[in-house]
């Protein structure tokens, strides 16, 4: 007799199967070709913007390049998302810039050094995450406080880029601080830098919405002229990297990005010492939170495009190991980046191969075109960004949430002033501690409806709403609210308000419907409710409640001293309790 599989023993029991396993059984011919030009075209975008995001993290460019060779890689065996491209971004980078500023000077091996290590820490903490299935944190993470996040980091990362775009000596800690400081040393405008700043910002813009229609203009075909026109940023480099050198700008005073090591990733080794990891286990937790939330909202649109699906606790360890990988490569802590993703997604690809093979194009890079950055422009790597993070703001989200829910407007609110105004860590934190508060405002303030039931029907609704029978023995109260130690209060006020004005009261019937789960704080509310409503003369009675909650009121001796009935329906209990109304 054949006998099926053995289910995973010791450690592997809490090891999650590899995707890699999966995808690799079934790669054909056709998936590689489809792959390779996917590889080949987000290849040629991720040069710039891997240089780009480096410098904008405060490390050497070359960075960039090691960052997104490695994890590319290791999340090709872990990751569950087929298209989903892992190296710098935008938002982890300026994390990373601001956490490490405060320890370190910019662009020496001591800020590189404890780059290495919050890479190192936040994969731990991603594989950890992991391996404990607690993907589901990144709930705690609401929409509308991730959108005012994102928009005020995209403004701060525009803004910080203003000095090397324009060539001006400006700092600042905020961004009205950062705009104050641009404005004051505005006359010390460096001309040459200014103009190539500039030039190439107005370029890529353009490049963005009318290139694609221009080249379709000229008769290429529609896919062509839609690789090209995502070609942008390289043609924008490849223009000032050999106008600076033939006309030697770096003469005139502009900056250049100067000696990129040429060679493959180092192997490099973070620090161990306790010392080092402690002002970091803060900032890498949040960048861990920020990276896993953003990888996992791009790999979820794109999963669903293709009827996919992604596995959070999966993503996770992923992410951990390209992180891990990243912190003995060099790099610096990445994530899931939307515009790469996208751009391979739009590109065709059907596996992740597609990234082994992005990697592959990476280290040539890093093999053979590094000499040729020497001349590029620091500030056409600031335009790119510039361009890269504007697309990230979206202003439309403060109205449309102040149309829909205030609370929400004022999660953004709070989160996207917060971020401008104290940073990106205490901007985070202050709009996720201003959402779970306004969240367990709401829900102390459950809505209680009393209830009666449609004339000739079987259904209990809103007595203010609807024309419905009701009866003056029987009050008939609808909780549409899970109850909780911060919330059960107010059902007891309410039932001793309506007890205390009906002298005629000899049931009170609570629908459970909409009651979830009951904690130990609730548990003690119905208990006392029930006392009073014993002591009165008026019997307590359930209605409808859910298996899970009936399952926890078991285990308990409520149900036990009980002075009333619970049923299994509305409408049963209505006919038990109120026979002449019915």
């Amino acid at each position: 007799m054949k006998s099926g599989p053995r289910a995973p023993t010791g450690i592997g029991r809490w090891l999650p199967a590899l995707p890699v396993l999966q995808w690799g059984r079934e790669y054909r011919r056709e998936t590689l070709v489809s792959d390779g030009l996917a590889a080949v075209i987000v290849t040629i975008m991720l040069i710039p913007q891997s240089l780009a995001y480096a410098m904008l993290a405060g490390l050497p460019p070359e960075a960039g390049l090691y960052a997104s060779v490695a994890p590319l890689l290791l999340y090709a065996v872990f990751g569950s998302s087929r298209v989903l491209a892992v190296g710098p971004v935008a938002v982890v980078s300026l994390m990373t810039a601001t956490t490490l500023g405060e320890l370190a000077q910019a662009g020496t091996p001591a800020y590189a050094g404890l780059a290495l290590v919050l890479a190192l820490i936040s994969g731990l903490m991603l594989l950890a995450m992991g391996l404990l299935r607690l993907g589901f944190m990144a709930n705690f993470l609401s929409h509308p406080v991730i959108s005012g996040f994102i928009t005020a980091s995209g403004l701060l990362i525009a803004a910080s880029q203003l000095k090397t775009l324009l060539g001006i000596p400006a700092q600042g800690h905020d961004f009205l601080a950062l705009l104050g400081a641009l404005a004051r040393q505005l006359p010390e405008l460096h001309g040459l830098t200014a103009v190539v700043g500039l030039s190439t910002l107005a370029f890529l813009f353009w490049a963005r919405q009318g290139l694609k229609p221009a080249l379709l203009g000229l008769g290429l075909a529609p896919r062509l002229a839609d690789v090209l026109a995502k070609t942008g940023p390289v043609a924008a480099i490849a223009a000032t990297a050999t106008l600076s050198w033939a006309l030697d700008w770096q003469a005139q005073g502009l900056k250049v990005v100067g000696h990129v090591p040429q060679g493959l990733p180092p192997l490099t080794l973070p620090s161990f010492e306790i010392a080092v990891w402690q002002p970091l286990l803060l900032p890498a937790l949040l960048i861990s939170v920020v990276g896993f939330v953003e990888s996992v909202s791009v790999g979820q649109t794109l999963a669903a495009k293709r009827r996919q699906r992604i596995e959070p606790d999966q993503e996770l360890v992923a992410l951990g190991a390209s992180n891990v990988g990243a912190a003995f490569t060099g790099g610096l802590p990445v994530t899931g980046g939307f515009a790469r993703s996208v751009v391979n997604f739009d590109a065709g690809a059907q596996t992740p191969a597609a990234g082994v093979y992005t990697a592959l194009g990476l280290l040539l890079a890093s093999l053979f075109l590094t000499p040729a950055l020497f001349y590029l422009p620091q500030a056409t790597l600031a335009a790119t960004i510039v361009v890269a993070v504007l697309s990230l703001v979206d202003f439309s989200v403060l109205k449309h949430t102040w149309g829909w829910s205030k609370p929400d407007f004022a999660a953004v609110a709070t989160t996207l002033a917060g971020t401008l105004l104290l940073g990106v860590e205490a901007g985070l934190v202050l709009g996720v501690g201003v959402s779970l508060a306004l969240f367990l405002f709401r829900t102390s303030r459950p809505h209680i409806a009393e209830v009666g039931r449609v004339p000739g029907t079987e259904h209990f609704r809103n007595v203010l709403r609807h024309a419905v029978q009701t009866s003056p023995r029987v009050l008939s109260l609808r909780v549409d609210e899970s109850l909780y130690f911060a919330n059960a209060r107010a059902l007891e006020d309410r039932i001793n308000d309506e007890v205390a004005s009906r002298p005629a009261l000899a049931h009170v019937l609570l629908q459970c419907s909409a009651i979830n789960d009951i904690d130990a704080s609730a548990l003690d509310s119905l208990q006392a409710i029930h006392q009073r409503l014993h002591d009165a003369g008026v019997q307590l009675h359930l209605s409808e409640v859910k298996g899970p909650v009936m399952d926890r009121l078991q285990r308990s001796d409520f149900l036990q001293g009980l002075s009333g009935q619970v049923f299994m329906s509305q409408h049963q209990a209505w006919l038990a309790l109120a026979p002449d109304a019915a």
